[in-house]
């Protein structure tokens, strides 16, 4: 057989959907249409569209009363169902050669790129709350560039080959795990909940995937998209949720190999340590790769530049409603800094238009639900007695679930703000005095259980180099004068360890690696005919 090769990746380029632009009149037109329906959503076992009768419902965060979709939940036997499927399917997907593999997400990037682009980008923006460039950036470019690298990584992984002589031929096979994949998905990044499954398929693995309650719209046009690339029954089973419910069946499964999360460190937690207790009863240690939780820094030099600094924090922080695991949502500032770097990040938070996300003037949407907006609304009220808001922290849900951009400034290092995920809009500042920079990088570096992206600013290099130093653990993404999100596939490897996951960075080389299990073939050519050493002659 050809030694085949992958086209090489290429990131794809991000649509501005300026006014009077193709693209912009192409989605605004699906945006129209998919509001103006309510679609019904399936389960998809073995390639079938499974009605349970039990349903949930799919609305606008920005507009809660409009109903997108009524999904119907699994159940254990659905679960069962899906194990059995995985199992079946696996016989056949896991003889398939790479290449065949790769090509089935190659050409779903493809049609990303072309005939489905308005219609996932439109799914995250009503269902998720995005405006049209974050759901750009996520939806249409990001997912296209995990299914054009990781074929790419799978086919250099499977190149590295261990060293043979004329006697011999030593190979290495990278197998699929023995058994199925767990995939758990978030709401706020639809790209996760395409890649979560499908980077252990290119492997050859069977997944069961049980997509976010308030990403499940999203979540089914991706699979009905993964069947329009060729997908076979099977591969990737659609389950969505009750996530106790489904996890309970099937952690329970003596053939689960491996789980795929991205979700809350708690919840992470409580499932590695489900494993641990029935890890007698599987039939291989499960492989377990997360990505949980976060409390993203940025910490800024005296030497920083002010308005690159507010820049910084306003992005960072507000864009989708700070609904990112690498949102920056604590900031230390010098005292000298501060009252400039404070005021332009109030006169860019005073210009914040927020609402309907089909507005495409919209800067910030609405936060997922009605539990996301209770539990920020707890935090703003805290800081209202406990700190000083300096701008911000309204919140109201008659028609959406929508916080204002809230800064917040505190003079105590360890209050709750600076130390706790609240994944909502809201950053805390705290004040530090210029002549105290390598205690403030300790408190950075102890403040958080956390470890996932954080960032520096300084045009001071020797402070930047201690910053990188004293923050080594901090961050598994480190930003020099960058807010702390927009990690690209192929350019910045994400994921973070601490309690903000496994660092086994999505969309790279390493996380392909976990769901391979190598076989060592060593073939010999003229195998020895004596048992006898030539140490064993006679003197």
């Amino acid at each position: 057989m050809a030694d085949s090769r992958v086209p090489p990746p290429v990131n794809e380029p991000n649509l501005n959907y300026l006014p009077g632009s193709p693209e912009r009149a192409e989605l605004k037109a699906r945006l129209a249409s998919m509001a103006s329906e309510r679609i019904d959503i399936p389960l998809i076992v073995d390639g079938r569209d499974i009605r349970t009768g039990k349903t949930s419902q799919a609305v606008m965060p920005h507009d809660h009363r409009h109903v997108l979709a009524d999904w119907h939940r699994a159940e254990p036997a659905h679960v069962e169902q899906a194990t059995a499927a995985a199992a079946r399917a696996h016989r056949d997907w896991s003889a398939w050669p790479l290449e065949d593999r790769a090509a089935v997400f190659l050409r779903a990037a493809e049609l990303l790129t072309t005939t489905w682009r308005a219609t996932l980008n439109a799914a995250t923006m009503l269902g998720q709350s995005k405006t049209v460039f974050q759901a750009e950036i996520d939806a249409a470019a990001e997912l296209i560039d995990f299914w054009r690298f990781n074929p790419h990584s799978a086919q250099e992984l499977y190149r590295e080959q261990p060293v043979s002589s004329h006697a011999m031929w030593n190979r290495m096979e990278y197998r699929p795990l023995e058994g199925f994949v767990y995939a758990v998905t978030p709401f706020n990044f639809t790209s996760i909940g395409g890649n979560l499954p499908t980077a252990p398929a290119l492997m050859g693995n069977t997944v069961v995937w049980k997509p976010a309650s308030t990403a499940v719209l999203s979540g089914y046009y991706i699979m009905r998209l993964l069947e329009a690339a060729g997908l076979p029954p099977g591969v990737i089973n659609f389950v969505p949720g009750d996530a106790v419910q489904i996890s309970g069946a099937v952690l329970d499964s003596p053939a689960l190999a491996g789980i795929h999360f991205t979700g809350s460190t708690p919840v992470f937690q409580g499932m590695w340590k489900t494993v641990g207790d029935n890890i007698a009863r599987y039939r291989n240690y499960p492989r377990l790769v997360g990505e949980t939780g976060g409390k993203d820094f940025i910490v800024a030099h005296s030497s920083a530049d002010a308005q690159e600094l507010a820049v910084a924090i306003a992005r960072g922080a507000f864009e989708y409603q700070g609904q990112k695991c690498s949102a920056a949502s604590r900031v230390y500032i010098p005292r000298s800094l501060w009252p400039d770097v404070r005021d332009r990040v109030v006169a860019m938070m005073r210009e914040m238009p927020m609402g309907d996300v089909r507005d495409f003037r919209t800067f910030v949407g609405a936060v997922i639900d009605r539990q996301a907006f209770a539990r920020i609304s707890g935090y703003l009220e805290d800081a209202r007695r406990n700190a000083t808001i300096v701008q911000g922290g309204g919140a109201r849900d008659e028609q959406g679930y929508f916080i204002e951009p809230t800064l917040v400034e505190t003079a105590d290092p360890g209050y709750r703000l600076l130390c706790e995920e609240v994944f909502g809009p809201v950053v805390a500042a705290y004040v530090y005095p210029d002549d105290r920079w390598e205690e403030t990088l300790r408190l950075v570096d102890e403040t958080s259980p956390y470890g996932l992206t954080g960032a520096v600013f300084s045009r001071d290099r020797t402070a930047v180099r201690q910053a990188m130093s004293a923050l080594r653990y901090a961050a598994g993404n480190f930003y020099i004068n960058d807010k702390p999100t927009g990690a690209v596939v192929g350019q910045q490897p994400f994921g973070g360890a601490r309690g903000s996951g496994t660092n086994d960075k999505a969309g790279s080389k390493l996380n392909l690696m976990r769901w391979t299990s190598a076989r060592t073939i060593k073939e010999t050519f003229a195998p020895p005919r004596d048992y006898r050493y030539g140490y064993m002659a006679e003197e």
